[in-house]
């Protein structure tokens, strides 16, 4: 890196950054968060940067993705939980109105409500959208604690279902 060490490079960007981070969200709050975020992620991953490319071109990439990833993660975040879960399985009932879906309905929102809050949040979460990661970032759990939450509500709920 032509005699200057990754860290000193990449703080002289600060300036730079901070005008890309408040064009991105119009907010100088947001914009100072969105620059903690990139610096954290680019020291983070420091060993993959190749020091032969464009270390202001590489920190550009990092926020617009990092901007991008979390816009995108607060719109379902408000998608989802803008009201009371329970009117989130309210509001997302199926347009059929035939009696036969509506009682379907009907019992699969009963086996979901049944479920304990562990296993109902990530099951709700997967359902509306979420991939797994991003649903055990969200609740601050190991993946693997995911998907087998999600798998055994899939099982709870098949056997509530066949038992009724």
């Amino acid at each position: 890196m032509k005699g200057k060490s990754f860290e000193t490079e990449i703080l002289e960007l600060e300036g730079n950054l901070s005008r890309y981070a408040y064009s991105l969200t119009s907010n100088s709050d947001d914009a100072k968060d969105l620059l903690q975020e990139t610096y954290f992620k680019a020291f983070n991953n420091q060993e993959k940067f190749n020091e032969h490319t464009n270390i202001k071109a590489w920190a550009y990439t990092i926020m617009k993705n990092t901007f991008i990833n979390d816009y995108r993660r607060k719109a379902k975040r408000q998608a989802l939980f803008s009201e009371d879960v329970h009117d989130f399985l309210l509001n997302n009932k199926p347009s059929n109105n035939s009696p036969e879906s509506d009682l379907n309905y009907r019992e699969l929102s009963k086996a979901v409500e049944s479920l304990e809050p562990e296993f109902k949040i990530p099951f709700q979460m997967h359902d509306s959208g979420y991939k797994y990661q991003e649903i055990a970032d969200e609740l601050g759990l190991h993946l693997g604690t995911v998907k087998s939450r999600i798998h055994f509500s899939r099982q709870k709920i098949m056997a509530k279902l066949n038992q009724d």
